[in-house]
């Protein structure tokens, strides 16, 4: 690619969805043909560590051998596979077991200055040393707010937390080295610790005493999916460079927060911060693809966004990108887009952020309302037109009609349930008991119906494309929406027949919530403690 030496994709594999090795295989096949030669395996604990037998433990962990399958496929295809792994915080899966509890500080952090955190590092470079023929090395760093405030605070009192973290990264390095690693690294610690914050729309100038500190020797990622301007990104680059003189960028390609994609934001957002890395001399970029709350987004759903920046970054024309991609995938590029349909509540293009509006909807309790308010007028009547052109794009679709089937049933359901909580609500406030006994016989039933036959779309997506370890998760979640709803169709025909006076959660008001994007399953389906 023209414009960069490494330009790459970084797959989340730890968010419950853990992508098959063949799905993987696949999608390196067609990011190679994009332009991209380099990827990343974003694992906190779903690798296969020597004598660390709870470390993946029942997550679908990677094996050794998978590892060394996958990189060697990648390389026969001009793709560099680069390790990923976490070594200061996000290991909130690792400390559910006892044997890592001895080495949390506090959250997801690991307990710095003890040996056997260190000991535990060694073996993740060990691991992945051994599979993995690349010497570049993600190490993550990201994030650890409360670092030094658990039990190390208990431990050594407190501390200069600055200093901590780069005796740390200290010691890490030193590991790195003895791999042969050259690391890489979030850089966002150095800002927030430095100057009390990261994103900002001003270029910063770093004290000397902080810069004196930045290892030279590892290179700092600039991550951003936010920035909406050319200026917001040229400052942050220039804020970035002024910290390190080796910076990679990291932007987004969103499938992260609920079951579709957004493509069109990604792409919004990547055709201002991949021209800004160019006028910057950035020469090395790849896309982050989330899987926050459950991996409940497919990987090759982003495809379009990924075709997108590619093309940004190699200069195609509009038609050169669209022939690229019906070259490589053997689907065409504006049929892809039509993933994002879930989300866009108030027609084609037209939505507010990254709201999650499909699973904030899907989830939302008949009874409870929590997110009645988070709809901003909409009703839902999107659905039946959206959920008739993804069916047929589903019928055209040569092989990614799975993709397409599960947005369509997804909107079908849909349907029926984004107002269900407000029709209920309206019933029950005028007192049509007759009205209410129709809704729960006809759209409450239609509902579950319709829930019914998205779930076992839903099921085939996952299994084509990951392994089986965390689809449990969305077996507790859409059965406990079923069975949710279930119930509340018996409370309501007995509220009918006069054998229940109140229903307490209809008789509450609903206050308005925050706008449109709750990131959360535990916070769409209850106000109470999960």
């Amino acid at each position: 690619m023209k414009n960069f030496d490494s330009f790459g994709v970084m797959i989340d594999c730890s968010r419950n969805a853990v992508p098959s090795v063949a799905g993987l295989k696949r999608f390196f096949q067609m990011l190679s043909g994009m332009g991209y030669n380099c990827a990343m395996l974003y694992t906190e604990d779903t690798y296969e560590v020597k004598d660390e037998p709870y470390f993946g433990y029942k997550r679908g962990r990677y094996s050794a051998q998978e590892l060394r399958e996958l990189d060697e496929y990648a390389a026969s295809v001009g793709i560099e596979l680069i390790p990923c792994i976490q070594t200061l915080a996000h290991l909130n899966a690792a400390f559910r077991w006892r044997e890592y509890q001895k080495i949390q500080d506090c959250d997801d952090i690991l307990l710095l200055d003890d040996e056997r955190t260190y000991e535990l590092i060694d073996r993740m470079f060990a691991s992945v040393a051994g599979c993995l023929r690349s010497r570049r090395i993600h190490i993550g760093m990201d994030e650890a707010h409360r670092v030094g405030l658990g039990k190390y605070l208990d431990a050594h009192g407190f501390c200069d937390r600055y200093a901590l973290l780069l005796r740390h990264l200290d010691r890490v390095r030193e590991i790195a080295k003895r791999y042969g690693y050259e690391p890489m690294m979030w850089e966002d610690m150095f800002f927030r610790l430095a100057v009390g914050g990261y994103y900002r729309n001003e270029t910063v100038e770093f004290p000397a005493e902080v810069l004196q500190k930045v290892p030279q020797d590892v290179t700092m990622v600039y991550w951003d999916y936010y920035g909406d301007s050319a200026e917001y990104y040229d400052n942050m680059i220039r804020s970035s460079k002024n910290l390190s003189d080796n910076v990679w960028f990291a932007g987004g390609a969103w499938i992260w927060g609920g079951y579709a994609p957004h493509s069109r934001l990604s792409i919004r957002r990547n055709a201002l911060a991949i021209p800004a890395c160019i006028r910057a001399g950035i020469r090395n970029a790849f896309f982050t693809m989330w899987g926050d709350n459950g991996g409940e987004c497919p990987y090759f759903s982003a495809l379009p966004a990924l075709m997108h920046a590619a093309a940004t970054a190699e200069g195609m024309t509009e038609e050169q990108m669209r022939e690229t991609f019906r070259a490589v995938t053997g689907e065409d590029y504006d049929a892809f887009l039509e993933l994002d349909l879930p989300n866009h509540i108030f027609g084609e293009g037209t939505m507010v952020g990254s709201a999650n509006y499909s699973k904030n909807r899907l989830y939302n309790d008949p009874f409870l309302g929590i997110l009645d308010l988070n709809a901003e007028g909409a009703d839902g009547s999107v659905y039946p037109e959206y959920a008739a052109r993804l069916h047929r794009r589903a019928a055209e679709s040569g092989s990614f009609g799975y993709l397409f089937e599960a947005m369509a049933y997804l909107c079908d359901a849909l349907e029926v349930k984004f107002s269900l909580s407000e029709k209920t609500r309206a019933l029950y406030a005028s007192g049509d008991k007759e009205g209410l006994r129709t809704l729960a016989e006809n759209e409450y039933s239609e509902f579950l119906a319709r829930l019914d036959r998205f779930y076992k779309a839903y099921r085939t997506q996952w299994y084509k494309v990951n392994k089986t370890y965390g689809f449990e998760v969305q077996d507790a979640r859409l059965g406990g929406l079923m069975q949710r709803v279930k119930s509340c169709r018996e409370r309501l025909l007995a509220y009918c027949d006069g054998a229940v006076s109140v229903i307490e959660e209809l008789a509450e008001p609903v206050l308005p919530n925050d706008g449109g994007n709750v990131p959360f399953w535990k916070d769409m389906i209850t106000a109470n403690v999960i």
